[in-house]
């Protein structure tokens, strides 16, 4: 098992988004979460209940911020203003380190508030480790890049989507947020083994795992995170730890969102692998055509 250049963060356990159905319930309940990952825009204000509710957390929780707009991978240059709220709000949480995805979003200072998925070029790879750069010079903390999913590619593509994170995350010496649900779904949607891709990338650079659940519709398979993770997605995340060795591993709801007692334990089932226990370790299959059918159907 390689040694994680993340490590001293990677044993913070089992954590959940914090999200505004919940408040109440960890606020009376105060109940027992390894961390909460918190959606960095939704802080980065002034004042106000957000960071009433904010400073609460912290007082007994750990914190790690996930970002949503940063878009490593758009033309344009690095929102100062953006990167000034975001150091404030990063000295507040002393978050170990700062997630975003490897997306673009925005134009000529229009923003999509998508997460698009890039060519996976060279000269994209090296513009998007720049920013990356940049910005964790600026903040003074690791990133960690997530891959996204994603429902169409471009055909100038010079490499896969694994080679290009990879491509990356060496150029800009940074860390990776694992989304193992992503890989499963961009795989079904692009027909390829996402297995592989877990089996290419870093190991010793990954931070922090994602995982989620998702739809199924007739052509498309979406990113919903409104259901439970499904045995694929924990057969993925299986094979990450066992490559990464304990890591912060986060689940995502974000709609439909159950009470928090279940969306606690649905995150706890991660326990099972994280532990490392050889009675409760699922035999991981030494071939990938199980995974590879669910995929590619």
């Amino acid at each position: 098992m390689p040694a994680n250049r993340f490590n001293g963060f990677t044993d913070y356990g089992v954590g959940i988004g914090l999200r505004i159905p919940h408040y109440q319930h960890i606020f009376e309940q105060k109940p027992v979460v390894d961390w909460f990952e918190i959606i960095s825009e939704n802080y980065m204000v002034e004042g106000g209940r957000p960071l009433h509710v904010l400073d609460r957390i912290l007082e007994q929780y750990r914190v790690v911020q996930h970002g949503v707009s940063m878009y490593f991978g758009s033309a344009e240059p690095l929102n100062r203003e953006h990167l000034r709220r975001l150091k404030n709000l990063v000295r507040r949480t002393k978050t170990p380190w700062l997630t975003d995805h490897l997306c673009w979003g925005s134009v000529d200072g229009r923003y999509t508030h998508d997460l698009l998925p890039m060519p996976y070029t060279f000269e994209a790879a090296r513009l998007t480790a720049e920013k990356i750069r940049q910005v964790q010079d600026f903040v003074e903390i690791p990133v960690a890049v997530e891959n996204v999913s994603s429902y169409a590619e471009f055909h100038l593509s010079e490499m896969t989507e694994w080679e290009f994170l990879n491509e990356v995350v060496e150029q800009a010496d940074c860390g990776i947020l694992l989304d193992v649900n992503n890989i499963y779904v961009s795989s079904r949607n692009h027909g390829f083994n996402p297995l592989e891709y877990v089996n290419s990338v870093p190991a010793e650079r990954v931070a922090q795992i994602h995982i989620a659940g998702h739809s199924e519709f007739k052509r498309y398979t979406l990113d919903t995170h409104d259901h439970p993770v499904i045995e694929p997605v924990w057969q993925l995340y299986a094979r990450a730890i066992e490559r990464c060795g304990p890591t912060a591993t986060l689940l995502e709801w974000d709609d439909n969102i159950p009470s928090f007692d279940e969306v606690h334990r649905e995150a706890l089932k991660a326990n099972r692998f994280l532990h490392k226990q050889e009675d409760l370790l699922p035999s991981f299959p030494s071939t990938t055509e199980p995974i590879l059918e669910e995929a590619t159907r």
